[in-house]
């Protein structure tokens, strides 16, 4: 199967950095400040910058491969491990992806459920939310990539409310500085793996990126201003919470949203969930695209044929998981697949890959 798209379907290299840095900035960001501190205290916002870090050199990992295979993932592993046990390994990958398309829908839902409307039914704002997406996936990866620009121009804004909470921390309450032990920061660091999710559908979308090679520095880009933005995060709430309060605020970016004051609003928080619509969009289309994308590859089901039995899917689970209790089991469960992925099965894929290339230049030579 030819890899390479038409022209009129490709990217420019610089929209990378959009559709890594949405992919990474969902609705994690709205509450991760209370898990991350259950390990290391006030000084989980440590745990933010090496969790970053390791992604970065993830990210370059994965551009070494795809460089060398000139494809995707389904590509890697068919060099690896041939067309068959390959097509499982892309399988469980999509999978994966459908599942984090999943996870970031629903938990999204809890937010409209709890903040906004308690009342409302999830099989309700679940169709509208699947049909919205549909409407972006289906008009192709063009239109998901814009979707991805203008998530983080209309998010923008929200980021410059940290001052209403900044005006009334403390900074003593993210002191004493490394009061914690190697394994605390480790769990942090483990923890905070949910949040960086979503970089790795890069291994599907890469040819769809022109002059793929060119776009890593973007690609970096992009993870270096998702670790500056859950920094600022972190740092800001362990500021204004203390670590009690910080143990029963399950939302600690919304909860921060109540204190904003406007004259003309009295409920800015009803606003932001608003606006962070557009933020947590890209990071459904962009999955579920690469779900379509993967099914083409290895079972050559067109993409327009597997999209609406996806949604289904994806819509159907969203009615599986009803409470606080369900949603935070599917949340931990999509963390822990993809804190194994990330951290063992792509440095080991990334090793294989660079094996199986090696022979195969000595069987040519």
């Amino acid at each position: 199967m030819n890899l390479q798209p038409k022209e009129n379907r490709l990217v420019s290299p610089f929209f990378a950095f959009y559709l890594i840095h949405t992919m990474q900035v969902g609705v994690g960001v709205l509450g991760f400040q209370r898990y991350i501190a259950k390990s290391a205290g006030h000084d989980a916002w440590m745990a933010v910058i090496t969790g970053g870090i390791l992604i970065h050199l993830l990210v370059w990992m994965s551009y070494q491969m795809l460089k060398k295979s000139d494809g995707d993932i389904v590509a890697i592993h068919e060099d690896v491990a041939g067309k068959f046990i390959g097509g499982l390994l892309s399988t469980f990958f999509t999978v994966y992806a459908a599942f984090l398309a999943l996870t970031v829908l629903r938990t999204y839902i809890e937010v409209i459920q709890v903040w906004m409307f308690p009342h409302i039914n999830t099989w309700g704002i679940s169709i509208i939310l699947v049909v919205v997406v549909y409407y972006f996936v289906s008009g192709g990866f063009r239109i998901v990539t814009a979707l991805a620009f203008f998530s983080l121009i209309l998010g923008t804004p929200l980021f410059f409310l940290k001052y209403f909470a900044v005006k009334d921390s403390h900074i003593y309450n993210i002191l004493p500085l490394f009061d914690h032990s190697v394994t605390d920061y480790f769990i942090a660091t483990k923890t905070m793996t949910l949040n960086y999710l979503g970089f790795e559908m890069l291994l599907l979308y890469y040819p769809f990126i022109k002059d793929a090679d060119k776009s890593q520095k973007w690609s970096q880009w992009g993870v270096f201003l998702s670790i500056l933005l859950y920094t600022i995060a972190a740092v800001e709430s362990f500021a204004y919470y203390s670590q009690g309060q910080l143990k029963h605020t399950i939302w600690a970016t919304l909860t921060l949203w109540k204190i904003v004051e406007f004259p003309f609003v009295e409920r800015f928080e009803y606003i932001g969930i608003s606006i962070w619509l557009f933020v947590i969009l890209p990071n459904v289309c962009i999955a579920v695209w690469c779900v379509t994308r993967a099914l083409k590859r290895v079972y050559t089901i067109k993409q327009k044929h597997s999209l609406i039995p996806v949604l289904i899917l994806i819509y159907v689970g969203t009615l599986f998981f009803k409470d606080r209790q369900h949603i935070d089991l599917l949340n931990s469960m999509v963390s822990r697949v993809g804190y194994y992925f990330s951290y063992f099965y792509l440095p080991l894929l990334f090793i294989l890959h660079w094996l199986a290339l090696k022979i195969r230049r000595k069987k040519d030579a």
